[in-house]
């Protein structure tokens, strides 16, 4: 990850706060990847689960790197770069950032939730555009490194910001909270995504209603459509959504004969242009989101209409007479469960084929979530699943009624087989875990 400063005076007085320690030469960006790292720069070291940044402060200081956090001081006397010496550089990241955000007085949306952040966040910053100069989480930095990183790029300028804010473990969102002083917060829903690092649904409930808990003197925008969301207890204002007639912005899903979507939000018809219902939630979301902040209605249907989903996302390409949807982004058993949904919702003659990789990072609970999605799997009659790694096989025993049902240890042979199967007017959804690179097997085939 890299970032460019704006204000490389005020980035030092804050480094200088902070550290106890003066700064040099000037930082005109901020890296973690001694890759990235350019002249001028602050590295800073972080100790990962298989790497030690700070085997790479020679690398940094040959491109004339300005300085580095570290924890440990490299003894090299010919090393050019400042070293500043810190107990724990993630965190000291983090109170940089926290004292950053200080300086700017603009709303900020937090936006959490199992399933969909990045997408929502991306869809209301192009809605939002056209009012504010926004300020967002690039792609999805939204980490307990990312999301500093994120902040450390606002601007004067700006008038708005959203940052996307995820969670591996509980306390995340509370830290990150802490870090950013959001004003404004949406869960987007809560899974049983990520069970692994947090054990329990309950934990997940905990840790992303933080976000809510934090906003006693802010906005939180329910989805009253998830139960586990609208439980959670808010002391600050609430603004409701949902497919419920006593949401403050209540909205119906229609589909016409060709499988889009249109919705209705508060008696106003939004054309989605699209037959996937994940991005229509997503509307439905960031509706309430826009219109209180004073988006008009009528340049809200017309932005809907001009946003283009990122690569990943439900995209949908043509090759050779054959659909496919890239859905590659990442996974668990909602998303899933919605992909599926929206390859059946299809029209056409053509084969339904699902070509699947595992769902990771569920941890104990990955056996019981791929055998609900190999019964999602049979229950739509697919015409043929294609299945990749080792967790999937629980999908391919339970779909042996699947004219075709083929399983793959290693995506080379996925890429074979798929390569003689397809045939003219097939639709083919891809989707799997980030781990999985499911998009190398989209390229392999096409």
């Amino acid at each position: 990850m890299r970032i460019k400063i704006n204000n490389s005076n005020r980035l030092s007085k804050i480094i200088e706060k902070t550290t106890g320690v003066k700064i040099f030469s000037p930082i005109t960006g901020i890296t973690t990847d001694s890759r990235e790292c350019k002249a001028g720069d602050l590295y800073i070291a972080i100790v990962g689960d298989r790497s030690d940044g700070h085997k790479y402060i020679n690398d940094v200081d040959s491109i004339n790197a300005s300085a580095a956090l570290v924890h440990k001081k490299n003894a090299d006397g010919k090393l050019n770069l400042q070293q500043i010496l810190v107990d724990d550089t993630k965190k000291t990241l983090g109170e940089i950032a926290r004292k950053w955000r200080d300086h700017f007085d603009v709303p900020i949306i937090a936006i959490t939730g199992s399933n969909g952040k990045t997408s929502t966040k991306d869809l209301l910053y192009h809605l939002l555009q056209y009012k504010f100069n926004v300020h967002s989480t690039k792609g999805n930095y939204n980490t307990s490194i990312g999301v500093p990183l994120s902040l450390l790029e606002l601007k004067k300028s700006h008038s708005i910001s959203i940052i996307e804010m995820g969670a591996n473990q509980p306390g995340d969102i509370k830290y990150l909270c802490e870090i950013t002083n959001p004003t404004h917060g949406l869960i987007t829903n809560i899974s049983s995504a990520h069970l692994e690092g947090f054990h329990s649904i309950k934990n997940i409930i905990k840790t992303k209603g933080a976000l809510f808990k934090y906003l006693k003197n802010g906005l939180c925008f329910v989805n009253c459509a998830d139960q586990r969301i609208a439980s959670i207890k808010t002391k600050g204002k609430r603004v409701t959504y949902g497919l419920l007639s006593d949401c403050d912005f209540p909205a119906d899903i229609h589909h016409e004969n060709n499988g889009s979507i249109v919705l209705t939000i508060n008696t106003k018809e939004i054309n989605t242009n699209s037959r996937n219902l994940s991005f229509a939630k997503n509307i439905i979301a960031v509706s309430s989101v826009a219109i209180t902040l004073g988006v008009d209605w009528k340049i809200f249907q017309k932005r809907v209409l001009t946003y283009i989903p990122p690569k990943g996302r439900c995209n949908i390409m043509l090759y050779n007479k054959i659909t496919v949807i890239d859905d590659t982004y990442n996974a668990n058993l909602e998303s899933c469960i919605a992909a599926i949904d929206y390859l059946m919702a299809f029209s056409g003659k053509g084969r339904k084929i699902l070509v699947l990789g595992d769902m990771l990072e569920l941890g104990e609970a990955s056996s019981e979530q791929h055998t609900k999605l190999g019964i999602k799997c049979v229950e739509a009659k697919l015409d043929a699943i294609f299945s990749l790694g080792k967790e999937t096989k629980i999908i391919h025993s339970k779909a042996n009624n699947t004219a075709i049902n083929l399983h793959f240890n290693k995506p080379k042979e996925l890429i074979n087989s798929l390569k003689h199967h397809l045939i003219e007017n097939d639709t083919v959804l891809f989707k799997g875990s980030r781990g999985m690179k499911m998009e190398k097997v989209i390229s392999g085939v096409f």
